[in-house]
């Protein structure tokens, strides 16, 4: 079985490196936030992104994204961490899409690239393998009738 896990770590580690960088040389106060927003979808974002459609995200993950990823914004919003103020509504303010929805945007298209392809390609062979003489669907056993 193949583990994302320290491919998943490096990339939020380098990250964190390019966004810890920026804070320094571009300071919050004294660059426009546009700018910053900018900076950062091109330079740390894809950074992150990279290999993304294949990793398996559990929770400590995605708080650990969020939480990098909040850090820089709300530096680039101006508001300091300890005003309450909710994830989404520093995200609306700055009209920028969560890293975790651009993720799953990424995996969503390359689940349909797979599908578009000829059926003898192999990425489409492995996603519809079936063991020889089984019966059940490979995996977790589905849990609710909605599964099904």
């Amino acid at each position: 079985m193949i583990s994302y896990e320290k491919e998943v770590d490096i990339d939020k580690f380098d990250y964190w490196k390019i966004v810890d960088i920026m804070n320094n040389v571009l300071r919050p106060l004294k660059t426009l936030k546009k700018t910053r927003i900018k900076l950062n979808n091109k330079l740390p974002l894809p950074a992150l992104l990279y290999g993304s459609e294949n990793w398996t995200i559990k929770a400590r993950d995605t708080r650990r994204i969020t939480a990098a990823e909040m850090n820089y914004m709300r530096k680039t919003a101006g508001c300091p961490w300890t005003d309450y103020k909710i994830d989404t509504q520093t995200a609306k303010e700055l009209n920028i899409t969560p890293v975790l929805d651009k993720i799953q945007g990424y995996r969503r298209n390359f689940l349909q690239h797979i599908n578009r392809m000829p059926h003898n390609r192999s990425p489409m062979i492995i996603k519809n393998y079936r063991r020889m003489g089984s019966r059940r669907n490979q995996g977790r056993p589905l849990q609710r009738c909605l599964d099904v």
